[in-house]
């Protein structure tokens, strides 16, 4: 178990400005575990917009810190985000990664990755009450609304993994295949997979090729 609570590369909490935010994030709150950590969820869910146009190869973007600097990024940056901070109060945390169908998305983003598959899906599970319990704090509330499916909640007791119909009860998300969970974040396995699914977003250089965007603004028009 030693090892899920380590800082590392990835899971940088022992950073000066990861340390700092979540003390900040944990005033007034009690030491109860499963009280910090829905905390803490709220936290990265909401103040981290989900983006998955600024994906990067570049190993340093799918860090804790670099989430927290960027204020903006994707499901794996996230996860981690809150699995740095989990176990910086204590609790392990490990990082799990899927293929997913129907996900929050938009046309021009499905046109951009040329399928409605969304490779290495990122969520964390974390060790509360003698058990692992799976949390996703990707999708913020601003743009759950404009999707018009709900934020997705976390309690610390049960799986929050997907959110599974639209507010008109359409099928939204589907996961399709399981890569397993990690100790700590496979960069090379990740690009590969990306680069196995999304070959055409890939230059020579070996570089994914970002674009200028966001799924909020795809969304909302402006």
């Amino acid at each position: 178990m030693e090892r899920y609570l380590q800082p590392t590369a990835f899971f940088d909490y022992d950073k000066p400005e990861l340390k700092a935010w979540i003390a900040r994030q944990l005033e007034g709150v009690s030491d109860d575990p499963v009280e910090q950590i829905t905390v803490l969820y709220l936290a990265v869910r909401d103040s981290i917009n989900y983006n998955p146009y600024v994906f990067r190869t570049d190993p340093t973007t799918l860090s804790a810190s670099y989430a927290l600097a960027s204020r903006e990024t994707y499901c794996i940056p996230k996860a981690v985000l809150l699995g740095a901070a989990a176990r910086a109060v204590g609790i392990p945390s490990r990082l799990g990664l899927a293929d997913v169908r129907n996900h929050l998305s938009s046309p021009k983003l499905i046109e951009w990755l040329r399928s409605d598959i969304f490779r290495m899906h990122g969520f964390i599970e974390l060790y509360l009450n003698g058990q692992w319990v799976k949390a996703t704090p990707a999708f913020n509330k601003q743009l759950c609304e404009l999707m018009k499916v709900e934020p997705l909640e976390f309690d610390g007791v049960n799986d929050s993994v997907f959110q599974e119909f639209t507010e008109d009860g359409q099928a939204h998300m589907e996961y399709i295949n399981d890569h397993g969970v990690f100790d700590d974040v496979p960069h090379q396995f990740i690009v590969d997979g990306v680069r196995a699914a999304y070959g055409h977003l890939f230059p020579e250089d070996g570089e994914s090729l970002g674009v200028d965007g966001s799924l909020e603004k795809d969304i909302s028009g402006r």
